[in-house]
């Protein structure tokens, strides 16, 4: 593949607008001592050549382009904002504390809307924190004019209680405003923005920042800030980071640009990078040049030469910067990094493998069998996730009158009433354009029916539900065949209600706007009980969950998966494929319904020989969790509520006995998670 020519000024020692291959040609053939160390530095990552350190207390930073706190896209910002608050909360009365970096963003996408005015940081969750500039700090990258310049970052503080944060500032690159040819499906931090700035160019200079950062912090400014013996990379957004401390901070001690005492400090600060979902990765093909140029600067070509994979017999992975000549900055870090971590057990296991590790099958399974790669399922604060009275008040307010009532594992059979009291509100918004307006503007419904005339009746009605992102990965298209399948079959007393949706690409709503209008056609009754919309409001979003039954997660892959916490923690039995975080978190026939199979795009992944000969596809699997649940309900209501028990009383708290928290606490003190 080859690369695009790249247009306008560079300095000579940069990479030149020739092709990636063509600039190859013209680095120099001779290595000093430097380089032939460079290139032995992913080697010793992956093969856990280098001892890890001794920390007497922990100083670690969680850096992340998200938090739930302030930039909530994904359960990405959950994890940001959670784990280190179970974290501080646990281990800080002892010293150890997690701290997060984050960028502060600011603008408006039209549906998320950050503010800084004075010392008052409003972010895109509406939730506002006083912040105290510390200083700024001068960041070298590719401006306008593919020339790389000093970028102005102010550096601020701030302490909600719970976590510290610090906030990097640059308007250039953190704006969240979008340009007019920003994709539909990109919001939040991921907008491509007015000032012609892309996600992947975006967290690139975030690396950047966090290493000039800690270039400024180990040099002695900024010492109203501690300094970090950890570092955290959330994902790819800070992928780029290993190679900065790793690379460059070594080539500028050898250079002399850099003190050795300062460059050994940065050089030797553990990084552990986390994994939520190997399809994401930060691939940029148009601008790989200039994400090159900016991270090394002039010297991006020794270090490009020098920075040789760990695994060399991979052709799409020459060096450890690109994958087939293409910038990758998830690669950066999973090649460099001291210690990987996913997002579950059974994830780690499958990212092994070809379909779902990609390029990186090979190397993630051989870090795993070197100890230097972990699966710890991600955890989710039960608190803010069972039934809350005071939420529920504001719902109810919120929807002009409606009485949805809260509940816990002792009295689960309120969740009857909530699905009434559902049935009568989502059959006022079909029936009611003036009240959808004004409660879910933003929300797109597809042929909503009135179906009030089943709300006495709903106990015997089963009711399921999805509220996940419209893409891929959740595989609405997959519950669309399925549902036509079950249909079919009509193996059930009464047509279950179907309430489908989230906010994202409109291909995804179309499969379900699709199966709507095919079962309309042959049977006008159950496609009355189908209700698709296009959008995202927590409160209606909310109360779906509390009213269902069952909640789908008919996943292509699900790395660790929230929604089903998210249900089970509300008495809404998962009925969710049998991949990743799904498997550790989901007992089939305890406490929800798993597929006995699943199925990559190329081979089986999940399940024994038996039922693959029964159940071919995952459409079929996921017809027949459908059947199965619903023969649960309508056949086993004793068995039902017994399970919706035990799926209100697991706890998947960070912080509960043997929870995660502690898991993550033994990996930095040993670098080890056992």
């Amino acid at each position: 593949m080859k690369h695009k020519p790249v247009k306008g000024k560079m300095g000579s020692s940069l990479l030149s607008k020739h092709n990636y291959q063509d600039y190859l040609k013209f680095l120099p053939e001779r290595v000093d001592k430097i380089e032939e160390y460079l290139k032995g530095v992913a080697k010793e990552q992956c093969m856990s050549l280098k001892k890890w350190p001794q920390i007497e207390k922990i100083e670690a930073w969680m850096i992340s382009s998200e938090t739930a706190t302030f930039m909530k896209v994904g359960g990405l910002g959950v994890v940001a904002t959670e784990l280190p608050e179970a974290f501080n909360r646990v281990f800080a009365p002892g010293g150890d504390r997690i701290s997060v970096v984050t960028p502060l963003y600011t603008g408006d996408t039209s549906h998320k809307k950050a503010t800084l005015r004075k010392n008052v940081y409003t972010g895109a969750e509406n939730r506002s924190v006083n912040i105290t500039k510390i200083g700024e700090i001068n960041v070298p990258f590719v401006g306008k004019n593919r020339v790389v310049r000093r970028f102005s970052v102010k550096v601020y503080s701030a302490d909600d209680g719970r976590c510290s944060y610090i906030f990097l500032a640059n308007r250039r690159f953190f704006t969240i405003t979008t340009d007019y040819r920003n994709p539909g499906c990109l919001d939040g931090c991921y907008v491509f923005n007015k000032l012609g700035v892309n996600e992947v160019e975006r967290f690139a200079f975030f690396s950047k920042c966090v290493f000039v950062l800690l270039e400024n912090i180990l040099s002695g400014k900024f010492p109203q800030l501690n300094v970090p013996n950890i570092l955290i990379a959330n994902d790819w957004h800070s992928g780029a980071l290993a190679g900065l401390c790793k690379y460059l901070a070594a080539y500028r001690r050898a250079q002399g640009r850099m003190d050795k005492i300062l460059a050994d400090k940065i050089c030797n600060i553990p990084i552990i990078h986390l994994i939520h979902h190997m399809g994401y990765q930060g691939w940029d093909y148009e601008n790989t040049v200039k994400i090159l140029n900016s991270l090394y600067e002039d010297a991006v070509k020794p270090i490009l030469l020098s920075a040789e994979p760990c695994l060399k017999n991979n052709p799409r992975i020459e060096k450890t910067l690109v994958v087939s000549d293409t910038y990758n900055q998830a690669g950066c870090n999973l090649q460099l990094a001291d210690r990987l971590v996913t997002v579950s057990k059974n994830y780690a296991q499958e990212v092994s493998k070809k379909e779902f590790g990609y390029d990186f099958a090979e190397l993630l399974a051989q870090r795993q069998k070197n100890g230097n790669f972990f699966g710890i399922v991600n955890g989710y604060d039960k608190k803010l996730i069972a039934p809350l009275a005071d939420k529920l008040e504001r719902i109810n307010r919120y929807f002009d009158g409606t009485d949805f009532r809260c509940y816990n594992e002792k009295d689960v059979g309120v969740k009857k009433h909530n699905k009434k009291e559902f049935i009568k509100l989502i059959s006022k918004l079909a029936a009611d354009d003036g009240f959808k307006q004004k409660t879910l503007p933003l929300v797109d419904f597809y042929k909503f029916d009135d179906i009030s005339s089943l709300a006495d009746k709903c106990a015997d009605i089963p009711m399921f539900c999805a509220t996940s992102r419209l893409v891929e990965q959740k595989g609405y298209d997959i519950a669309a065949e399925a549902i036509i399948k079950f249909l079919s079959a009509r193996k059930y007393r009464e047509a279950p209600i179907w309430v489908l949706g989230g906010a994202g690409d409109a291909r995804y709503f179309e499969y379900l706007t699709r199966l709507k209008d095919y079962v309309a056609v042959k049977d006008p009754e159950a496609a009355k009980r189908i209700f698709v919309f296009r959008g995202y409001k927590d409160e209606f979003a909310y109360v779906i969950q509390l009213a269902s039954d069952f909640y789908m997660m008919p996943c292509r892959f699900e790395p660790c998966g929230l929604t089903q916490m998210e249900a089970m923690a509300k008495g809404t039995l998962p009925a969710a494929m049998s991949t990743g975080g799904l498997v550790d978190t989901i007992e089939d026939g305890v406490d929800g319904f798993r597929t006995l199979v699943f199925y990559g795009e190329n081979e089986q992944v999940f399940g024994t020989e038996k039922d693959a000969k029964k159940l071919k596809n995952n459409v079929d699997a996921f017809a027949d969790v459908l059947k199965k649940s619903t023969e649960v309900f309508e056949h086993e209501a004793d068995k039902l509520q017994q399970m919706a028990v035990r799926a209100m009383e697991k706890d998947f708290s960070w912080d509960v006995e043997n929870g995660s928290v502690y898991k993550y606490y033994h990996l930095f003190k040993t670098g080890k998670i056992a």
